[in-house]
């Protein structure tokens, strides 16, 4: 008797990420893995900085004000417009922040980022030190006008901040880049002070 044929096998998500939702679903070039990595400097470029300092910039510009953003190695990376990350050291001596080390760095052409695991269900997954998105890309949408990009100083058509060149409302790059320059520098501060506290000797009266 002969055996039945078996159905073909729907592929398996790659490890760090399935490739074909990125590729299919958001159309976004991919590097295979493991693990697998997304391209920069095609459809985006990323502004990296410490999660800690990530952190502050997420409480204090709300979803509409940045792209994507992604947990990757303790690391938070904000997808910003390519072209960017060849920009990132004008705005950041124009802003006044010039020579002042704030850990904060953009990943553009011919770079690579870990690509967090797709949400499931529309939820980011929470796998303990696994990449993970915090502000998910969303399938069926371009994602270029989401991204931060460059505009007039911070002022887009009829000076309303905020709003950038292209259609008058892309989040602005330049108070991006800004809050994240004084998140750096206030998180590096404090671990800072955290740091000497811990090494002073207690004091015995």
């Amino acid at each position: 008797m002969a055996l039945p044929v078996p159905l073909p096998r729907a592929p398996l998500p790659l490890e760090g990420g399935s490739a074909f939702w990125y590729e299919h679903e958001l159309g976004w070039p991919t590097a295979p893995g493991p693990p697998v990595a997304l391209l920069t400097g095609l459809r985006f470029d990323v502004l990296e900085l410490p999660a800690d300092a990530g952190a502050g910039v997420l409480r204090r510009i709300d979803p509409a004000g940045t792209g994507p953003v992604a947990l990757v190695a303790g690391r938070m990376r904000l997808l910003v417009a390519a072209g960017a990350a060849d920009e990132l050291p004008g705005l950041l001596e124009w802003l006044e922040w010039g020579g002042i080390a704030l850990d904060l760095t953009a990943v553009g052409a011919d770079g690579r980022m870990t690509a967090p695991q797709p949400p499931e269900n529309g939820r980011p997954w929470a796998e303990q030190g696994a990449a993970v998105w915090l502000r998910p890309p969303e399938p069926g949408r371009e994602v270029e006008p989401t991204l931060p990009a460059l505009t007039h100083f911070g002022h887009g058509p009829g000076g309303s901040a905020g709003h950038g060149d292209r259609g008058g409302d892309v989040p602005d790059l330049v108070r991006l880049v800004d809050t994240a320059a004084t998140e750096c520098h206030r998180a590096r501060l404090l671990r800072g002070e955290t740091a000497r506290a811990k090494s002073q000797p207690l004091a015995f009266s």
